[in-house]
């Protein structure tokens, strides 16, 4: 993997992310939001996929692997903020 391929799949975290704010907004229920950033991340991995080349695998791996990061750090990032305003009410 190169040091463009880590920074484009940086990067594939957060529009993944962003994606995912964007269907919230247009209705999707909180519930289905894990599932539809693994969905996203497998298929910008496999797109990826059909213009280098790497084999299937690889990308469904990569996929699977942006998907669940951005699972992670959204719901990292929504627990330190939670934790965060009730230490704030507490005071």
């Amino acid at each position: 993997m190169t040091g463009m391929e880590m920074v484009g799949g940086a990067s594939a975290i957060a529009i993944i992310m962003g994606l995912v704010q964007l269907s919230k907004g247009l209705g999707i229920k909180e519930k289905y939001c894990p599932l539809l950033a693994v969905i996203l991340g497998l298929l910008i991995s496999l797109g990826y996929h059909f213009f280098n080349q790497n084999t299937w695998y690889e990308a469904l791996i990569v996929g699977l692997v942006l998907g669940l990061s951005a699972v992670g750090l959204y719901s990292g990032t929504k627990e330190t903020a939670e934790l965060f305003n009730c230490k704030q009410k507490l005071k």
